[in-house]
């Protein structure tokens, strides 16, 4: 007999071999019927893979990350049944489950395959999922999964076994379709009951632009049709959001070819507007004791070699750059903190100094694939709201925690409110991946864990998300539309102050390590600007807009007035323009409203008289006749409530 712990720490006693699909059927029938995975000991599994020994398990269903994660991994194996069933003598990459759905890598060979045939494979999806196949797991040698994918032709699986050792591959087979895989899966093809592939695209298998282009195919399954009518309305209020489109709608930003892939160029409007986030966050940092370094954006290669960023991504950064002395050689920055490091080590320290709190809106830069490129969001130069605070070991936790309210002030201010803490461990199984002693990922690891308890953080664990220097704490935030994104992060290091020997002196008089915090409130703040734009939708909140009002006179007699008005305004730090276009004021309006900007100030005659404006808020309408010193309060003390950092 074996003991399962389930979630509410009751136990039950099973002869071994029982399966989670059993407990759940032990539990309650309604209970089994959604059942889709377990995590066994902190494992996802099978919901029907037998468990020889004492275990804790949850039972996961729709309504778990990890349940949706297998359903759609599962998806995925179901596309490529249809689209083997459909295209004889394709070949295939890889398929898995993504945040959103799922996708599978695909040979067509000679096939022409557009977006026209996606329907079709829809089609043939939904046919086979209600055949109810299930999945059955098989373990295999190596030699056994060697000689089933040669002799079905399919040189992309072969190439990944190859990487792979005996006694670690197993197969799945559901239906008329086998695949090398890992899992999990969901028991059968039942639960999927609504299927939309959403699109298709090139991917160079592995990755590398010298391999063949492959056909990626997405899309996304849900267990009630209601759901996928519901996510393919969030889908299209997300095309009107597309921070691309929004960007250039609004005049933010922009790219050019000449210029090169993946680098932004930031217009006047787009400017302003960073300018606003960093000034609001320099604001915050100095009251908060950081003090501001600049470094520049290159480094010697050996800078990157102490501090590992080079073993670790030399060969897929950009190249380096020779100079005319001999082996001489310089890497674009990818990190701030290697240059940090030194100015640390710029002059010998007491304990009495620390903690010491380094900030930086540092540029740097990282040669992504360019099909991963996606407007700011993956981009290939990028500035980080980077700051590192050296501290002694009885400090990481105050400074921890002092980062953490930095990071719910600048959320309260922009209006995230649904806010995810996830704390990313190292793989403990593949540890290589790092750098440093077990000792310290260990103590790094507790700091992290004990910040979260004693804060009161519902915050959810993952390993294998570690930085490879050390465990950190991440933001994950939930836009407008329920799509969420990983923002803010704080990371613990005892591995690179190792690195680079730096020390400060300790009461006793003698040389200590000091630890070292990596944070990044914003992340970046190209991909921090890209998720804002898609939250509100171009609408900014009213003290990062970069037109806080636009004054539209109703004939050119006021352009006078006008200006006078922006003057005074001006003088109040709210910014703002005057449409002097010969228009009518209804025109003028509607316009000012498709650019999102926060309030319409209509002036004529008698406003002129009385020194007054006429106001309309964007998307509320007319607010009616202020004074423009009542106007300024207004929006002075709205901004002044939006940017208070008392939480």
């Amino acid at each position: 007999m074996i003991t399962i712990t389930l979630p509410d720490k009751s136990k039950r006693e099973y002869a071994d071999g029982v399966n989670a699909l059993e407990v759940a059927k032990d539990i309650s029938e309604g209970l089994a019927r959604n059942v889709l995975a377990a995590k066994v000991n902190g494992e996802v599994w099978d919901a029907n893979r037998p468990i020889v020994q004492d275990a804790d398990v949850q039972l996961l269903t729709w309504k778990d990350d990890e349940g949706k994660a297998a359903m759609w991994h599962s998806s995925a194996h179901l596309m490529a049944e249809a689209i083997e069933l459909l295209f004889p003598g394709v070949k295939f990459g890889i398929g898995p489950n993504i945040e959103n759905g799922f996708y599978y890598d695909v040979d067509f060979g000679e096939y022409e395959v557009s977006e026209n045939e996606l329907v079709k494979i829809e089609g043939k999806m939904l046919e086979l999922a209600r055949e109810k196949q299930v999945f059955v797991r098989k373990d295999i040698s190596k030699a056994d999964a060697l000689k089933y994918f040669t002799d079905k032709g399919d040189e992309y699986k072969t190439e990944l076994i190859n990487d792979l050792n005996d006694g670690e591959i197993t197969l799945y087979q559901s239906g008329y379709f086998t695949d090398l895989c890992r899992g999990p899966h969901i028991p059968s093809t039942a639960f999927i009951k609504a299927i939309k592939l959403t699109s298709i695209a090139g991917a160079y298998w592995r990755g590398d632009e010298n391999r063949k282009q492959l056909t990626r195919i997405y899309g996304i399954t849900f267990p009630k049709k209601k759901e996928l009518d519901e996510y393919l309305l969030m889908l299209e209020e997300a095309k009107k959001r597309d921070h691309r489109l929004l960007g250039k709608e609004l005049e933010l930003f922009t790219f050019s070819r000449k210029v090169g892939q993946g680098l932004p160029l930031w217009l006047p409007k787009g400017a302003e507007l960073r300018e606003k986030l960093e000034q609001f966050l320099k604001k915050v940092q100095k009251e908060a004791g950081y003090k501001p370094v600049i470094t520049p954006h290159i480094g010697n290669v050996d800078l990157y070699k102490t501090s590992g960023h080079f073993q670790k991504y030399g060969a897929e950064s950009f190249q380096p750059i020779k100079t005319p002395a001999e082996g001489e050689e310089f890497f674009l920055k990818p990190m701030n903190c290697p240059h940090h490091c030194e100015i640390y080590n710029s002059k010998p320290h007491s304990y009495k100094e620390l903690p010491i709190r380094y900030a930086e809106f540092g540029t740097v830069y990282r040669y992504e694939q360019s099909g991963e490129l996606h407007g700011l969001t993956r981009v290939r130069g990028f500035t980080q709201d980077d700051a590192h605070i050296f501290c002694t070991p009885d400090q990481i936790k105050d400074e921890f925690k002092a980062v953490i309210d930095i990071i719910e002030i600048i959320f309260k201010a922009l209006d995230f409110n649904d806010v995810m803490v996830q704390i990313s461990l190292r793989d403990p199984e593949n540890k290589q991946k790092y750098i440093g002693s077990d000792e310290n990922w260990e103590k790094a690891e507790a700091a992290i864990k004990e910040v979260a308890e004693e804060r009161g953080l519902d915050a959810k664990t993952e390993y294998g998300e570690a930085a490879f220097y050390g465990p950190k704490m991440d933001f994950m935030v939930k836009d407008a539309l329920g799509r969420k994104w990983q923002l803010g992060t704080i990371q613990v290091d005892y591995n690179l102050p190792e690195r680079f020997d730096l020390t400060y002196i300790g009461s006793d008089n003698e040389k200590h390590r000091p630890v070292m915090i990596h944070r990044a409130p914003f992340g970046s703040l190209e991909r921090f600007v890209a998720v804002l734009i898609e939250h509100c939708a171009g609408k900014f909140p009213l003290w990062l807009a970069p037109e806080q009002y636009i004054l539209l006179p109703i004939s050119e007699k006021y352009q006078a007035y006008s200006e006078k008005v922006l003057n005074l305004l001006n003088k109040q730090n709210i910014r703002g323009i005057i449409d002097d276009r010969s228009e009518k004021t209804g025109r003028k309006i509607r316009d000012a409203e498709l650019k999102k900007i926060p309030f319409m100030l209509i002036v004529g005659e008698r406003e002129e008289l009385e020194g007054s404006v006429s106001v309309r808020r964007h998307g509320q309408g007319d607010l009616g006749t202020f004074s423009i010193e009542d106007f300024a309060v207004m929006i002075n003390e709205e901004v002044d409530d939006l940017t208070a950092q008392d939480n």
